[in-house]
């Protein structure tokens, strides 16, 4: 069985989830943007193998540990989608603007597109290429768990920021709509800030995409 926890990361409160098989403690983590001694604490308590490094996209709170850790645990980075190949190269540059502790650059062992799937022991997750929040955005959907990890697309009452470079508001929208509404209204997602919440909610309250 597929199971998962969420734990904020980094002075953003950027919500890193670990996923793991129950039977064999196999574990991928989402988006460690920082605080990895914190984080590795979790696995250690957890008695997980950390396996895998899964990213939605390359932010600094989302990615800023990315390269520290894959190299610690010689484990691939997985994702994001191609777009985001300017912010891994930026990240030094955003851990300066936003005072974080310096950040590496890093290269995807594998870079995602929409479509893809993602595995961990026996359990698969589905890949959607989401743009405009950032344009490699990726979000993981897990059938099994009725769970979307949808980074910085959607959150409870709201969405993701556009204004940043090569943001795009219509693209974001469209985005939400086409890509997340498909996988069902009782789908809960955890968003990469704040509370989850399920797709059914949002579309009733959400000022951004309420139908």
């Amino acid at each position: 069985m597929l199971t998962y926890l969420t734990v904020p990361v980094t002075p953003f409160q950027q919500n890193c989830s670990l996923v793991w098989d129950q039977d064999t403690k196999q574990a991928a983590v989402i988006d460690p943007g920082g605080d990895l001694d914190h984080l590795l604490a979790q696995v250690d308590e957890l008695g997980l193998k950390l396996e895998q490094i899964w990213l939605t996209h390359a932010h600094i709170d989302h990615a800023g540990g990315t390269g520290e850790l894959a190299s610690r645990l010689n484990v691939p980075i997985i994702g994001p989608h191609p777009g985001d190949q300017f912010w891994i190269d930026g990240l030094p540059q955003q851990s300066v603007m936003f005072g974080f502790p310096q950040a590496q650059t890093f290269k995807p062992t594998r870079w995602l597109h929409d479509g893809d799937t993602v595995t961990l022991g026996a359990h698969t997750l589905q890949v959607r290429h989401c743009p405009g929040h950032t344009p490699g955005h990726v979000v993981f959907y897990s059938p099994e768990l009725k769970r979307a990890f949808v980074g910085d697309v959607l959150f409870a009452g709201s969405i993701g920021r556009t204004d940043f470079p090569q943001g795009n508001f219509d693209q974001l929208i469209d985005s939400i709509k086409t890509r997340l509404w498909p996988m069902g209204n009782d789908t809960v997602f955890i968003p990469g800030h704040g509370p989850e919440s399920s797709f059914g909610r949002e579309r009733e309250t959400n000022p951004f995409v309420a139908d």
